[in-house]
């Protein structure tokens, strides 16, 4: 080795230690993920009291859980596929309190159209067909 070519060898290793260990994620879901994580932060819960106000519908802690699952759900997975997928979500999460009827009571519109409205996220496509909950 050169005496050019060690002194640029030094000069890397020093400059590796100052910047200390600097790791970049590979991981696509985690990055991914990291995408979601910065989306979801615009939405506010006042913004979301002013959605459902525009909807007819106040923000109470119920409709608030619904909420919360569906960006728990976009957080975690991103956006869905299907309505459908998303009525199943919850209807699975809520059998307990009354599945799919205590939704519609919930959300008069369709748990999902009006749901992912308030939480500030994107409907899916299939969403408003009167079989995914626009029908009153």
């Amino acid at each position: 080795m050169t005496n050019d070519e060690e002194q640029i060898s030094r000069g890397f290793a020093q400059a590796f230690r100052e910047a200390g260990d600097v790791r970049v994620d590979t991981n696509i879901d985690s990055q991914l993920r990291a995408s979601r994580q910065r989306e979801l932060e615009d939405w506010s819960l006042d913004a979301a009291r002013h959605l459902a106000a525009e909807e007819g519908i106040e923000l109470d802690a119920a409709r608030l859980r619904v909420i919360h699952c569906l960006r728990d759900h976009y957080l975690q997975h991103g956006l869905a596929h299907t309505g459908r997928e998303l009525g199943d979500l919850l209807n699975e999460r809520f059998a307990v309190q009354g599945g799919r009827s205590y939704l519609r009571r919930l959300f008069p519109d369709g748990p999902v159209a009006q749901g992912m409205k308030i939480a500030g996220l994107a409907v899916p496509a299939d969403t408003r067909d009167a079989g995914f909950g626009t029908a009153r």
